[in-house]
């Protein structure tokens, strides 16, 4: 009896709207948008690893692009929720200028997450990092559960953050767009 409510228990968890931790500048999952003036960025981000299809995958490769980091969970309901409208938000924007990546956190196989990914029509690449630990590389900006959504700069520092679901797809096209015209110009 005490197992099922543990693993309950660390399912709600996962999922969380917890609010944050006061004037820490910890950003609560609430779908909230930071967005990172270009002279407060952090350093680039050096995030590497192997994908849910066991591919390697470096995002200094992706350089040059705006890059949309989702990080989710198969079984979390909001990233389930949101999945379909970053799928359809990466067919819009293109591959030429902009680079989606998910990062699945918490699925215990690869397959799992595959097939999640394989159910919802996404095809651009996940890290698998159950570990969370590509998160840390994020600095100041790292989520603390999915889901959440970082878009880097073309340098590959954190210019955008939506720590919790995704308010619309409208939201998140226009702080690509945004990110993308500031390097362009």
């Amino acid at each position: 009896m005490l197992l099922p409510l543990l693993a309950l228990l660390l399912l709600v968890a996962g999922c969380s709207d917890v609010n944050g931790t006061g004037d820490l500048e910890y950003v609560a999952g609430d779908g909230r948008v930071v967005e990172v003036a270009a002279s407060d960025r952090e350093d680039p981000v050096e995030i590497s690893g192997t994908t849910v299809q066991g591919e390697p995958l470096d995002l200094t490769d992706l350089r040059g692009r705006v890059v949309v980091l989702n990080v989710w969970w198969s079984g979390c309901g909001p990233c389930r929720t949101e999945m379909p409208m970053l799928v359809q938000a990466a067919q819009e924007l293109g591959e030429e200028e902009v680079a989606f990546v998910g990062i699945n956190i918490r699925d215990l196989a690869p397959e799992n997450a595959a097939a999640f990914e394989r159910d919802r029509g996404v095809d651009y690449p996940s890290l698998y990092d159950p570990g969370s630990e590509t998160l840390l590389r994020l600095g100041s900006y790292a989520p603390y559960a999915p889901p959440a959504t970082v878009i880097l700069d073309r340098d590959g520092r954190v210019a955008a953050l939506i720590n919790g679901p995704i308010p619309s797809k409208s939201t998140l096209t226009t702080l690509v767009d945004d990110i993308g015209a500031e390097s362009d110009g």
